[in-house]
């Protein structure tokens, strides 16, 4: 497993541990995040942790230490160098832990996991989240349309993107 220990002035970003599953699946069941994210049980979280493939991080507030949500990055061994940002849940809203992860997951990508690309996906429902990824320089790239079956409807999401020499600066 790679060791991802980084931080700011507001936020921590760690490796996730068994114990901090609780919260994990706790926040991504909570219903103001579960319209937009999918749902895995504790066991596939817990092998998450060790594939080589994954990193499953935890975000913390370093005013109080407290967790404020978590992301899992996938396409580590991606032979095209295209990283995703598979999940970001953020607990917290409003407080500007959102901005903060994202620009620190694209100096991850692209410094440290050696990545060209770095992609994600969003629900076409969540206007929050699809304005804060296209201010921080991703790009749409398509709409897959009712891919996601949620509540009983289906959902479209938004495809989207940013490459390594779209950074201005990190």
């Amino acid at each position: 497993m790679r060791k991802i220990f980084v931080e700011t002035s507001q936020i921590r970003i760690r490796n996730t541990k068994e114990e901090d599953l609780d919260f994990v699946v706790t926040s991504e069941r909570d219903p103001a995040n579960a319209a937009y994210v999918d749902q895995w049980g504790i066991d596939k979280h817990s092998k998450s942790l060790t594939d080589k493939d994954i990193l499953h991080l935890i975000i913390e507030d370093r005013t109080n230490n407290n967790k404020v949500g978590y992301m899992i990055v996938a396409g580590l061994q991606n032979p095209h160098h295209s990283i995703e940002l598979k999940r970001l849940v953020i607990t917290t809203p409003g407080k500007g832990f959102g901005r903060e992860v994202l620009r620190l997951m694209k100096r991850l990508a692209f410094q440290e996991l050696d990545g060209h690309r770095l992609w994600l996906d969003v629900r076409c429902s969540n206007d929050r989240a699809h304005n804060l990824y296209k201010s921080e320089g991703f790009k749409d790239e398509g709409i897959l349309r009712d891919c996601v079956l949620y509540n009983g409807k289906y959902e479209s999401i938004i495809m989207m993107s940013i490459l390594e020499n779209e950074i201005e600066k990190i």
